[in-house]
């Protein structure tokens, strides 16, 4: 789902403006940004939680050249899923 059918669906569902949605969306997706920078948990009862993670630094090796490469230290960005959704993911595959 693309952001756009995200803001058309809103919109249809509330019968308003798709700018005021859109307007409304881009306020919710930047706030949780900015929480997330601040290292933030967000949970969304019901959906799930965003928290951010540290991973360490590590080595690999390039398949192609074979050379050793350091990665360093980097946060990523962790989901976990809400139980009511996750037993709803499971229904639907069964």
């Amino acid at each position: 789902m693309l952001k756009k059918d995200l803001v058309d669906k809103v919109s249809s569902e509330l019968s308003m403006q798709k700018q005021d949605v859109s307007l409304a969306v881009d306020i919710m997706l930047d706030t949780m940004s900015k929480a997330l920078v601040e290292d933030r948990r967000i949970e969304l009862r019901g959906f799930g939680s965003f928290s951010v993670r540290s991973r360490r630094p590590r080595s690999t090796k390039n398949p192609r050249t074979g050379k050793i490469m350091d990665i360093p230290d980097r946060k990523t960005l962790h989901f976990t899923m809400s139980k009511s959704l996750k037993e709803a993911l499971i229904s639907e595959t069964e």
